[in-house]
Parts: structure tokens; C-alpha cells; sequence
């Protein structure tokens, strides 16, 4: 990936909340999503699991939607098991499905083209490897 994930989440987040995404949900989701970015173990997955939920009642919500791809990836990074890869794999998937032909914005269409492929990478799901997974893999000296 050519982009930081927590950054593009921030922003992502930002923008869904002035296009006024977040509905009748909008204290819930600040409040998760509070709880996400300032926490650590057991409360940020919980918080993490909420803003999950709350995006399934929000599938309209794009930027939203985006902004959920990006923390599925952070969770990767705290816990790398298949079930945030799946995840992330099935969220950028109807991503693309619902909002890939709208997409005026292509450095979001290129951002979420390039986690979706990391995220497929971590499943051993691809033909092309994603370079820094060859580049990072088993080097040693660290």
C-alpha cells in the first residue's frame, strides 16, 4: 500500500460526518469510534465490533463504508488472524460493488483497490503478490 490506513481513515471519517452519513446514529458512531482510536485491547475491539455493526444499518453510507475498510485494516495490524482479513476482504468487496462505478474520486478507488489486494495477500488469495509483503518477507537482521 502506497498510503497510510489510519490517515485515510481519520479522513475518511471526517468527510462521512460532514456529509451527514452517520443518521440517527451519529452519537453512537462518534462515541465508538472515540473509544477505537484512544483505546487499546478488549475496549477498542468492542468499539471496532460496534462501528461494524452500525455500518451494516448504514450500507448507503460510503464514505462511512470506506472509513470501515481502513479500520478493518488497523485491526490487522493489532491482531493478524484470517477473520480481519476475511473481513476486510468482504467489506472492500461490497465497497466496490456498490460504490465502484460512482467513483469520482480516484484515490479512493486506487486506495481501496490497493488494501483489498493486501487484504487478499494476507489470505494467500492472489496471483500477484503485493510487492511489500515480497520486499518485508523473511529478511532477517531484525
Amino acid at each position: 500500500m502506497h498510503f497510510d490506513p489510519a490517515i485515510a481513515a481519520l479522513q475518511a471519517f471526517q468527510r462521512a460526518g460532514k456529509q451527514e452519513e452517520f443518521g440517527d446514529f451519529e452519537e453512537d458512531i462518534i462515541e465508538a469510534e472515540e473509544t477505537f482510536s484512544s483505546d487499546a485491547g478488549p475496549e477498542a475491539k468492542a468499539a471496532y465490533q460496534r462501528l461494524q455493526d452500525l455500518g451494516e444499518k448504514l450500507p448507503a453510507a460510503k464514505t462511512f463504508q470506506e472509513f470501515l475498510i481502513y479500520i478493518t485494516w488497523q485491526q490487522v495490524t493489532e491482531e493478524t488472524i484470517p477473520q480481519h482479513f476475511q473481513k476486510g476482504v468482504a467489506l472492500c468487496e461490497q465497497f466496490l460493488k456498490r460504490f465502484g462505478k460512482d467513483l469520482t474520486d480516484t484515490e479512493t478507488h486506487d486506495q481501496i483497490q490497493s488494501i483489498y489486494a493486501s487484504f487478499k495477500a494476507g489470505l494467500g488469495e492472489t496471483d500477484n503478490p503485493v510487492p511489500e509483503y515480497d520486499e518485508d518477507a523473511f529478511q532477517g537482521g531484525d
